[in-house]
């Protein structure tokens, strides 16, 4: 079992994903750390399965283009690290902020979540990106993810039993997954630690703000009806290769 198994979602990221795993692979060196790199092919057209299989990735492809978050989940539940990092393939967050992130497990949370937002951070991003995120999150604020001032950072850190088992009942296949499991971590007490990161916008992204953000938005409104439904029966069941608290 590695220390950590660091699950990156790919979608047609021939061009932007070799650098982000040749950092990976070096930050890891030098660190010391015994790692498993997945990376979960969403259907990808181009070549992006193959760089990140002679990048050294365990690759895991996906028939069909199945979204972000369908991608998210199976890469986590099929993962064999102790704790288990989901960042995103641009490498808009450097792994050298993974040590904020672990600082804040030990500290007690099971979560620890990369944000934009808060003090010290350095965020490079256009005008209209960071006002439309800022629109989306106080939205979500609003209407289900209570605290928390930045969902959408693609750098989150797992590290207990019950905290990667949420992705098992997780059903959001698209971008609102992040939405969708940190709404089931706050439902169930699992702590949350949110922590301010450096982050570089790269060009190339697949989300569209205007058009995915109200997506987003209807999916939150599909994440409350299946709570209060009790659709979400499968929460609190462990994940497999998970054993106990890991912290």
């Amino acid at each position: 079992m590695p220390d950590l198994s660091i699950i990156i979602p790919a979608y047609n990221e021939a061009a932007r994903l070799p650098a982000f795993l040749a950092h990976v692979q070096a930050w890891a060196q030098a660190d010391g750390r015994d790692i498993e790199i997945i990376v979960v092919n969403d259907g990808s057209s181009d070549d992006t399965a193959n760089l990140a299989a002679q990048a050294g990735a365990r690759v895991i492809s996906l028939e069909r283009n199945s979204g972000k978050g369908a991608a998210v989940r199976r890469g986590m539940l099929d993962a064999t690290g102790r704790w288990r990092l989901f960042a995103d393939a641009d490498g808009a967050t450097q792994m050298t902020e993974l040590a904020a992130l672990e600082q804040a497990i030990a500290k007690g949370a099971e979560i620890a979540i990369a944000s934009r937002e808060g003090k010290g951070t350095v965020v490079q991003a256009s005008a209209l990106r960071r006002f439309l995120g800022r629109w989306f999150n106080r939205a979500v604020r609003m209407g289900a993810v209570k605290g928390i001032r930045d969902t959408q950072c693609g750098f989150k850190l797992f590290a207990t039993e019950r905290a990667v088992g949420l992705f098992r009942a997780a059903k959001e296949d698209g971008f609102a997954f992040d939405v969708e499991v940190l709404y089931l971590a706050q439902k169930q007490g699992i702590p949350i630690a949110e922590v301010p990161v450096n982050w570089t916008e790269i060009p190339g992204s697949k989300v569209r703000l205007a058009r995915d953000g109200w997506r987003m938005l209807r999916a939150v409104k599909r994440i409350r009806q299946r709570w209060k439904a009790g659709h979400y029966g499968q929460a609190d069941k462990p994940a497999p290769g998970v054993q106990g608290d890991l912290r």
